[in-house]
């Protein structure tokens, strides 16, 4: 699933592609279930006429303002890619959604797995409100992170991925932040120290920073996996030291990197420099 890093590279582009500004002529449904809580005819009936104000990210979502004054947000969840493309360029089978603006220009929502949802609302904040703080915000500070943490029994890697807590991360990014951390994905939250707490909060934002430089994480080459605007792959996949190595060396001590799962999400990590919580005596 694309996470921080994939969304704000798909965000720039789209930026790029200049499609702010330009008035929606027309809207091709294919799947109607892209569409959360709407019917194809009612999410045609508001889009049509309307232009793009702004393009921003929150979280995983993409925020496309309209100067009508609803909010489309798009959520990509596992397959999902956006495109700006001509007319006359061949319509993708796995295509679900499509923008007709009045230049001819068409942005193609392509979902393979069809779980990718489109929300258009008047009240974005009845969504976007529910997530936890931007990681690469100014505003989210070490001090904040380590009370975060505090206030909180549950085992790291669950815990950073529930959007509710801190917006954007995934399993990749999780994984990536607590290696540089060397915090073992179990540990629970309260019973990290405060140096230790800081040094995740540095991590968290160094693995997304890099992510976005490196244009997103794409893992393979199928056309599943993780594409920008203008079709390419992220290069970040090259920079992750213990993502998906289960059995390669570590980078930092060379031992084999394990692969478990925690929380049902497959969790990859090095027993060494992550070392395992000391069990509780009784």
């Amino acid at each position: 699933m694309p996470e921080l890093p994939e969304v704000e590279t798909v965000v720039r582009g789209l930026r790029r592609h200049k499609i702010t500004n330009q008035t929606i002529t027309c809207i091709r449904v294919q799947w109607a279930r892209t569409l959360a809580g709407m019917d194809p005819v009612s999410f045609e009936e508001r889009m049509v006429g309307a232009e793009i104000s702004n393009i921003s990210r929150r979280a995983k979502f993409i925020v496309m303002a309209l100067k009508t004054g609803d909010t489309l947000l798009i959520h990509l969840r596992m397959t999902g890619s956006l495109r700006v493309s001509l007319p006359t360029e061949p319509r993708d089978p796995y295509e679900r959604v499509a923008i007709v603006f009045a230049d001819g220009r068409e942005l193609r929502f392509r979902d393979t797995r069809k779980f990718g949802r489109w929300y258009l609302t008047g009240h974005p904040e009845d969504i976007l409100g529910k997530l936890g703080p931007e990681p690469l915000s100014d505003t989210f500070t070490a001090e904040m992170f380590v009370k975060m943490l505090r206030s909180h029994r549950r085992m790291l890697k669950p815990l950073l991925l529930d959007q509710r807590f801190l917006a954007g991360l995934g399993n990749i990014y999780v994984d990536e932040a607590l290696f540089r951390a060397r915090l073992h994905p179990c540990r629970i939250a309260a019973t990290i120290q405060t140096a230790a707490a800081r040094r995740l909060y540095q991590s968290i934002r160094e693995v997304l920073q890099v992510g976005i430089s490196r244009m997103g994480t794409s893992l393979g080459h199928g056309s599943v996996h993780f594409y920008s605007v203008a079709g390419r792959r992220g290069r970040n996949q090259d920079a992750l030291q213990v993502f998906r190595r289960d059995g390669e060396p570590c980078p930092g001590c060379g031992k084999p990197i394990s692969r478990i799962v925690v929380g049902q999400r497959s969790t990859h990590f090095c027993k060494r420099c992550q070392p395992a919580p000391r069990a509780r005596k009784r």
